[in-house]
């Protein structure tokens, strides 16, 4: 019985993991007139609050983009650190901001040509997101186009 138990248990994300999404996204949602106060506040940075309706039209984007995947793909992959996790991934960042849905990141700023940072890279909060889990596996690396990761293919050794 215990083998039954555990596929149990390896399933829970991806059973729980459209609800928990739709949860944290109807929160977000209703939260969304005290998103630059509580962004000011968690992240030390005044700017949001500063920018308060440009902040909340950034934010409305950045809902959008959380519904089209990543709120699921946190619960279900980031959280349950599902299966599909390959050996290694190589490379490294060149600052795209395809990762940070596809440049719709309230948190992205521009730095110049094409390049962009995190605006709250250095938050320790950042390393609970997706933000601090890219690339998990390969399906991170092909939904943003991510120039310059890649999977390494481990291949066994026949001895």
């Amino acid at each position: 019985m215990p083998s039954t138990r555990a596929a149990a248990l390896s399933r829970w994300p991806s059973r729980l993991a459209p609800w928990l999404a739709s949860g944290y996204l109807a929160l977000l949602t209703v939260m969304l007139p005290l998103a630059p106060l509580g962004a000011s506040l968690l992240f030390g940075r005044l700017k949001y609050l500063r920018d308060y309706l440009g902040f909340i039209r950034r934010m409305r984007v950045h809902i959008a983009a959380l519904r089209e995947g990543p709120a699921r793909h946190y619960f279900e992959d980031v959280m349950g650190r599902q299966d599909k996790v390959p050996a290694e991934i190589a490379g490294s960042c060149v600052q795209c901001g395809n990762c940070c849905m596809n440049k719709r990141c309230v948190f992205l700023e521009p730095i110049d040509n094409d390049r962009y940072q995190c605006g709250i890279y250095h938050s320790p909060l950042r390393r609970w997101s997706n933000c601090g889990s890219f690339p998990l596996h390969a399906h991170d690396i092909a939904r943003y186009a991510c120039p310059s990761y890649h999977v390494v293919r481990v291949v066994g050794r026949r001895d």
